[in-house]
């Protein structure tokens, strides 16, 4: 019988010839992903007693969730993280501006096929789309990394979804996953390895593949992959410190077995699919957008982790180039990366953005989380490309949040209603 994906690195990491579905492996993971948690990371770490974290080159420290300070207390909590990273020689941090963690981290060359990360971040999983093992954990698990090294994994089942067909036009990565969601629920994959598969995905640039993995996350994922391919080791050149022999190498050993066995095996053919919306207040409420289009709208959100790569601002601005958002309606746009800020700049997307009446933010997490920089009101409806929709998500429990693809959103800001981006 052959190995998925998930066994043969959590097998590999923990000095093992095989492992199976529900055994307890321990592991050293490769990175150890934070963000604006750190500082609560570093008292936790402090509390075990140990005066030196075990590997300073494991951890990627990313400032990223509420960027600028909003408040005095997330000034100081970012001194903190800036004392602690200088007090414990950790080279990989990145301080407020360069982008969100999830972004952040594959950008820095720190995902490789094969690589083992946690993150005290339930997105971790988006590194999945560079064939890493890549899994959120806890505040003290990560903590307990920090001082040695290591952490204990149940090996996961793997559910494989199998993706056939060609999207149509203004059809995207982020509704194949809603759709998936809407089908799956919320718990569909729970504590379970999710392999992305199948010609669809073979098709996809690396940025929609960041969205099947981010998003799976939403489903009970444990992790998400993609399996690695010339695209991958494309977007990684230059960018890590292997050479692509290497990465090639590697690739290969990790790659699912022919014979290996899940413990589902799901199959979608999105040739007809049309663009979907996630309704409030959970991610796997969907339906397909024709069910709300004329709902009114007050403010969009274009980016996140989830939808704020280069081709995302793109799809937006394809369709508000050279037009103006409709009267009472605000246009965040939120860049994932100070890399792709730069890009977005370079091509003219950001001033087509602008133009159109969007208001620029700085790369970060800003209103996904309802820290700052975006929240709603009572009663106000977001239409948002974000990853989730959860009462009082963005601000105000009594608001309402819609999910949707960049084209959605943009062409919902157009006409101040959710808006079918086919029919603009």
């Amino acid at each position: 019988m052959g190995h998925t994906f998930a066994e043969k690195v959590l097998a590999r990491k923990a000095g093992l010839e095989s492992v199976v579905p529900g055994q307890i492996v321990t592991v050293r993971p490769d990175k150890l992903l934070t963000h604006d948690n750190t500082s609560d990371i570093a008292r936790k770490f402090r509390a075990i007693g140990v005066d030196k974290v075990a590997n300073p080159a494991t951890h990627v420290i990313v400032l990223d969730h509420v960027t600028p300070a909003a408040s005095e207390t997330h000034a100081a909590s970012h001194k903190a993280t800036r004392a602690f990273v200088a007090e414990q020689g950790i080279e990989a941090f990145y301080d407020i501006g360069e982008g969100i963690c999830h972004q952040v981290l594959p950008e820095k060359g720190h995902a490789w096929p094969g690589a083992v990360i946690v993150g005290s971040d339930s997105h971790t999983p988006t590194a999945g789309a560079f064939s890493a093992f890549a899994a959120g954990i806890g505040r003290t698990e990560a903590a307990a990394v920090t001082a040695t090294g290591s952490i204990w994994l149940r090996v996961p089942e793997t559910l494989r979804i199998v993706l056939h067909g060609t999207l149509p036009p203004r059809v995207s990565a982020k509704d194949v996953i809603l759709h998936i969601i809407g089908d799956l629920r919320a718990d569909g994959a729970d504590y379970c390895s999710v392999e992305f598969a199948g010609e669809t995905v073979r098709a996809m640039s690396i940025a929609g593949r960041m969205v099947l993995c981010n998003m799976a996350a939403e489903m009970g994922a444990k992790n998400a992959v993609v399996e690695a391919d010339e695209t991958t080791l494309d977007w990684l050149a230059g960018r890590t410190l292997w050479d692509t022999e290497t990465l090639r190498r590697w690739a290969a050993e990790f790659r699912s077995d022919p014979d290996a066995a899940y413990a589902r095996v799901i199959e979608y053919d999105v040739s007809d699919l049309a663009p979907q919306v996630a309704k409030p207040h959970t991610v796997d409420n969907v339906v397909p957008v024709t069910e709300v289009v004329g709902t009114k709208i007050d403010q969009v959100l274009i980016g996140t982790c989830t939808n704020g790569r280069l081709e995302d601002l793109e799809a937006a601005a394809d369709i508000l180039r050279g037009k103006h958002i409709a009267s009472g309606v605000r246009l965040l746009v939120l860049p994932a990366s100070r890399e792709i800020l730069l890009a977005a700049i370079e091509r003219g997307i950001i001033a087509d953005l602008v133009a159109a009446g969007a208001t620029l933010l700085n790369p970060g997490c800003g209103p996904c989380l309802g820290a700052h920089e975006g929240c709603m009101a009572p009663g106000e409806v977001t239409v948002s490309t974000a990853n989730r929709n959860f009462k009082g998500r963005m601000g105000s429990k009594e608001a309402f949040t819609y999910l949707a693809s960049p084209a959605t959103v943009a062409a919902s800001a157009l006409a101040g209603v959710i808006a079918d981006p086919r029919e603009v």
